[in-house]
């Protein structure tokens, strides 16, 4: 086994292509037997199976990789939501030559059809015309058991979101318990995790060049069962919390030891010290605390997850063990981002950008959210424990180029047949972190940091925002393009940084109001987010109506919280209410806390503990955790104090915490004493899933679809009332 080393990969599209290329580029990828017909294929290379519709967009993970694979001169063919209470869909497209890729499609399927107090939503915006019921529940794993079934010799690798924060065993919050890596339950082959080009790239061609999926070992970013340790390898047993040990003498601060200008025949043998170090440490395998360990005891699987997610740079991970029975699963280090020039190249595949034609005129939802948006980056530094973003995508960003952008602004222009002029987004996971990156590669690569953000901004993060600026005004003036909306969060604690910035966004890019993220206004819960407090939201709010008032234009902030996260108390979202009311908000769609497995927030729930610290065993170390259903309806009610429903709820709590004084009829009461007729639980009146028709409201104004502007500046001042 050789070692790649932690700066550099081969890129992607410098393998030959496979000899399949003369076939040449299909217009879509097939989803049937008559379509490989029409295109003179005996058989596919490869078969990807979603739980999505299937969209050729690159915004939409199956046909990212199928246009990326099919460049590489596979003949890729498309399982989309196929029947899973048998095998007969699995035959559809015969035995792939190379493998089955298996994903659950762009969402979790779990986190799709699911509300976080787990009730069953009523539709999916990933299927046409929003029928529910499309995928199954845990549908990599069921997908792969099929796969299975129907070509029991095909090798199965799973991948997508779903598969990545399922890589470890795992909190699973649905059924309340640690379940095993998915790779297992699935009976995979291999999984791969993140965006997965540059693994998949490697295992297709390793395939089509002879070797077996069992050799397929030590490729970055990819999981698998691990029959024994390599020789060579050094295991560091985390398996454990450590007890305390005695104290090591204190160093003196003033003691300079020499360099090796001073002594310089211990240069070379400092520097051959280095290298030796650094070899060692990528022979270095980190034990985690093994699956039965995690299942019984919620303190050592916030250890372990404190020290998985220590092991998430590429710069510096180290490969990762876990026993699970008899076996262990063997946990590369996380991919070496992709370049600029590989992310222009992905992008700019022939993408025909429009749903599969069996779907007719069917409306699929979060196609016709995106279809006018452009993604400009990945990946996010910012570290929120209750975000998934930097488990899966990692938190350097990788950026594409001006050309490429404006020259995939200009193909929406060109070709998509509903092109009114606005383009929905120019964004990402983050919309402002646009080529801001660490000022030192050699400091980003050591860095072992959870957030570059947080508690404070980094003194070694570049925070300029200049190219973001240009990018703007180059994309708004491009022919033909109307209006630009940035519809993506906002960091606002890094645009502070940036006047210049805020002041250009604010002018061109807000269509009537821009929502943001405090998620919280207390410190308890914030420094268990990772989040600013709410004196950096102050600043950003008075720029943005300085230079709104400086535009001519009546806009509006609105701010999205976050109910019963780990940290937060009864009295943090009584405080949290009292400040939504000083301020006139009234919040229609709330957020509760819904515990994504692998998370840093996640782990916190489950075990009680603050895993951005060392873990203790000790009582006093655990922290507020939300976790009955009484209690979660009761933060999600302070979030909607103005809600009737709520009312009877408040009342009763309000009282037993000694605060009945905000009960009354006059300004400075949270809730009145009197209850409307006619009112019922909130649980009734918003069946889980259905989309209100403020939200819709905020989807159109998004994307430009017609609302007055002073409709929009009228609903966000009132903070946008249920109708």
């Amino acid at each position: 086994m050789t070692t790649m080393p932690a700066d550099t990969a081969t890129d992607i599209f410098s393998y030959r292509k496979y000899w399949a290329q003369r076939f040449g580029v299909t217009p879509m990828l097939p989803m049937s037997r008559e379509e490989m017909d029409q295109l003179g294929w005996d058989v596919c290379d490869i078969i990807l199976v979603t739980g999505d519709a299937y969209i050729d967009h690159p915004s939409f993970g199956m046909a990212l990789i199928g246009r990326l694979l099919e460049a590489q001169g596979f003949r890729v063919g498309i399982l989309s939501q196929p029947n899973w209470t048998d095998c007969e869909d699995f035959y559809r497209l015969g035995r792939p030559n190379l493998f089955f890729g298996v994903t659950g499609g762009n969402m979790d399927s779990m986190v799709n059809r699911y509300t976080a107090d787990r009730k069953i939503r009523s539709n999916d915006a990933y299927t046409a015309d929003c029928a529910a019921g499309k995928r199954p529940d845990r549908a990599v794993t069921v997908y792969a058991h099929r796969c299975r079934e129907a070509y029991n010799d095909a090798p199965i690798i799973i991948g997508g979101i779903e598969a990545s924060l399922r890589r470890i065993a795992h909190y699973d919050y649905w059924s309340d318990k640690v379940r095993r890596s998915v790779l297992l339950d699935a009976k995979a082959d291999l999984l791969v995790y993140g965006n997965a080009e540059r693994q998949i790239v490697e295992i297709a061609h390793r395939l089509a060049n002879g070797e077996n999926i069992t050799e397929l070992r030590f490729i970055r970013g990819t999981v698998h069962v691990c029959p024994q340790i390599p020789d060579g390898w050094t295991i560091k047993d985390s398996s454990s919390i450590d007890n305390p040990g005695p104290l090591q003498p204190p160093t003196d601060p003033y003691r300079q030891e020499p360099g090796c200008q001073d002594r310089p025949e211990q240069a070379n043998v400092i520097r051959l010290e280095n290298i030796t170090n650094l070899q060692r440490r990528a022979r270095t395998v980190i034990r985690l605390p093994a699956y039965e360990q995690v299942r019984d005891d919620p303190v050592l699987y916030a250890h372990a997850s404190r020290v998985m997610h220590g092991e998430t740079n590429p710069g510096n991970a180290r490969t990762l063990l876990q026993r699970h029975g008899a076996r262990d699963i063997w946990i590369n280090p996380p991919p070496i981002p992709l370049t600029t020039r590989e992310m222009d190249s992905v992008f700019d595949l022939p993408y025909s950008r429009l749903p599969h034609p069996d779907y007719g005129n069917a409306n699929i939802p979060a196609f016709e959210m995106i279809q006018h948006s452009v993604n400009i980056l990945r990946g996010c530094f910012g570290g929120c424990t209750f975000c998934s973003i930097t488990e899966h995508e990692g938190r350097i960003i990788q950026n594409r180029s001006e050309k490429s952008i404006l020259r995939e602004i200009e193909a929406i222009r060109d070709t998509s047949p509903n092109f009114t002029g606005h383009i929905s987004d120019l964004g990402g996971p983050t919309a402002n972190m646009y080529r801001l990156a660490c000022k030192d590669k050699k400091i980003e690569q050591a860095c072992r940091r959870p957030s570059c953000v947080y508690p404070g901004i980094c003194s070694n993060l570049n925070t300029n925002h200049q190219p973001l600026i240009r990018l703007y005004r180059k994309a708004r003036a491009l022919p033909g393009i109307k209006k630009i909306f940035i519809a993506s969060g906002l960091r606002y604690d890094l645009a502070v940084e940036s006047p210049e910035y805020v002041k250009e966004l604010v002018t061109h890019h807000v269509g009537g109001y821009l929502k943001i993220a405090p998620e919280h206004t207390e410190t308890g819960p914030l420094s268990k987010m990772m989040k600013p407090g709410m004196g950096t939201y102050d600043r950003f709010k008075q720029m943005f109506d300085k230079y709104s008032r400086e535009a001519g234009k009546e806009q509006y902030l609105i701010p999205y919280f976050i109910a019963a996260h780990p940290g937060t108390t009864d009295q943090d979202m009584l405080n949290l209410a009292l400040w939504l009311k000083h301020n006139g908000f009234r919040a229609d769609q709330v957020q509760a806390f819904l515990p994504s497995p692998m998370s840093i927030a996640t782990a916190m729930y489950h075990s009680g503990k603050d895993t951005l610290h060392k873990v203790r065993r000790r009582s006093d170390d655990t922290i507020a955790i939300p976790k009955g259903i009484k209690q979660r309806r009761l933060h999600k009610a302070f979030l909607r104090y103005h809600d009737p429903a709520n009312w009877p709820l408040l009342r009763a709590a309000l009282k037993a915490m000694g605060r009945g004084d905000l009960i009354g009829n006059g300004k400075r009461h949270l809730i009145p004493s009197f209850q409307p007729k006619g009112t019922a639980d909130a649980e009734k009146r918003q069946p889980a899933g259905k989309t209100s028709r403020s939200q819709r409201f905020r989807t159109q104004q998004t994307h430009g679809t017609g609302r007055t502007r002073k409709k929009a500046g009228r609903q966000a001042k009132n903070g946008i009332r249920r109708k």
